[in-house]
């Protein structure tokens, strides 16, 4: 996979904040050397979080946000600040723009001490510094702090300096952190099984699918895809067994019955929890299905904000099986995208997606939240598997979850 396809959730998201007028679209424009946010001298001109995919060294491939200012006011101005909270779920390293003219302001602590508190790491830049005078310059030097750069949007000043300090704060990549090709040697054959029906994107495979397939060729193992419904006829026609079976979550019921039992079962979801480290707590949340009665509330979260379908995965499938296999009439709530509520106490059951389409600190951010607030959180594929009777099988790759779901 290029650096140019690398998927968004993938990439380093750096995000700019700052009060309005800091001059952080400047910023952000002379760090990636185009012109990718609008510039203007009037205060409050972005009005909503932009980001753009691309290639920014010596990070990589990268996610730029450029955010509204932190300092806005009025009814919109108070959205667009809970907008720009919201980015800092999904954000890896912060960029704090100040107006070195005006100096650190409250509202500037205020960011200091939310990056903080999210551990995200951070730089504070001041800008307009070509406006400084000697003696300014000189303030500022010692009262700067460690994460402080100098610069100007205007002449260049400091961008190759902060280029530099976001390469040394980017999150180092772990060699071991895989999707699945940890759990195969080179020349085993892996079975990946992909239904194709009416919610399935039109010419292309979906996100984890794909990510499984390349993470098979890079682990010098074999890929084999089919659909569910020439799964035996693939068995058959391999000669020897597969080191592992993955399927989608939907399939999960026809598959465990077609695949020998001591061939290694599992879902692309389960394997997206896991990668997106949050499996032994969805393993642990989905016991609360079991608990569920007549007017509960489950919240089915959506990372991605695709066009549904008649017969949509989260808004319709698993909540009809949900229905069936509790025989309650369930309230089903639903969220997608970057909208996701702060207040949980509504829900008995969070159920989210795989989340590949949103990064791993966000969904930790929303698994934490749920852990928070006590309310039991799952995904798709985990409910799946607890309903049709296969989760203790999909989880025996896993030692510790498996172990973790036999005690349980």
């Amino acid at each position: 996979m290029s650096l140019n396809a690398t998927p968004s959730a993938n990439r380093v998201h750096i995000g700019f904040f700052g009060c309005r007028n800091a001059g952080k679209s400047s910023i952000v424009n002379a760090v990636t050397g185009q012109d990718l946010a609008l510039v203007s001298d009037v205060a409050g001109t972005t009005t909503d979080p932009v980001q753009k995919t691309m290639e920014l060294l010596p990070l990589g491939p990268v996610v730029i946000v450029d955010t509204p200012g932190f300092d806005d006011v009025g009814m919109l101005g108070e959205a667009r600040v809970l907008r720009t909270k919201r980015t800092l779920n999904r954000t890896n390293i912060a960029v704090l723009v100040v107006d070195a003219t005006a100096g650190m302001r409250d509202v500037d602590d205020q960011l200091v001490g939310l990056f903080e508190e999210k551990n995200i790491p951070f730089v504070v830049v001041h800008n307009k510094a070509d406006l400084l005078t000697t003696a300014q310059r000189a303030a500022l030097a010692k009262t700067g702090g460690a994460h402080a750069i100098v610069a100007s949007a205007h002449t260049g000043e400091g961008v190759d300096e902060l280029k530099n300090r976001l390469g040394a704060l980017a999150p180092k990549q772990d060699p071991d952190h895989r999707l699945l090709g940890d759990l195969v040697m080179p020349g085993e054959f892996v079975v990946l099984v992909c239904p194709i029906d009416e919610s399935a994107p039109k010419g292309r495979l979906i996100l984890p699918q794909q990510m499984a397939v390349r993470d098979v060729l890079d682990s010098g193992a074999i890929a084999v895809v089919c659909r569910e419904t020439e799964l035996a006829h693939t068995l058959e026609r391999l000669g020897h067994k597969p080191a592992l079976v993955v399927t989608d979550s939907q399939a999960f019921g026809v598959v465990s019955k077609i695949t020998p039992n001591d061939v290694p079962l599992t879902s692309f979801s389960i394997l997206m929890a896991r990668y997106k480290g949050f499996l032994h707590t969805a393993v642990a949340g989905v016991a609360a299905v079991e608990g569920l009665k007549d007017g509960d509330a489950v919240l089915m979260a959506e990372g991605c904000t695709h066009h549904r379908q008649c017969n949509d995965i989260g808004t319709v499938k698993i909540p009809r099986w949900l229905r069936a296999h509790t025989s309650c009439d369930l309230q089903i709530k639903t969220c997608s995208g970057r909208e996701f509520p702060e207040d949980l106490s509504l829900y008995a059951l969070v159920v989210h997606c795989g989340g590949c389409m949103i990064t791993e600190r966000e969904v930790q951010y929303r698994m934490k939240c749920a852990e928070d607030q006590g309310i039991p959180f799952t995904n798709y594929g985990i409910v799946i598997a607890q309903m049709t009777g296969t989760l203790e099988r999909s989880v025996r790759l896993f030692p510790k979850v498996h172990d973790q779901l036999q005690k349980a």
